[in-house]
């Protein structure tokens, strides 16, 4: 993710500019008299996210079968 510094004075004057910035992002650092006062983050990809974490758990797990019964009785099912 890239980040970028801004005045709080050129966020004011840019606003629009540096909205469309984070929208494709950029992570902005807000600031005042230099001190950092707040961060605008760009939005979440929650189905890039949700890709990612199945392609993760693929490595993980093992699918088969698990609808046929079994051949072990269950103490449930007594």
């Amino acid at each position: 993710m890239h980040t970028q510094t801004i005045a709080i004075s050129a966020l004011r004057s840019h606003l629009l500019a540096y909205l469309k910035q984070a929208e494709h992002g950029k992570e902005l650092v807000i600031t005042s008299k230099g001190h950092t006062i707040a961060r605008i983050l760009p939005p979440k990809d929650t189905t890039k996210d949700a890709k990612n974490a199945l392609s993760k758990l693929r490595t993980k797990s093992k699918i088969g079968d698990v609808i046929s019964p079994i051949d072990t009785e269950w103490e449930a099912n007594n």
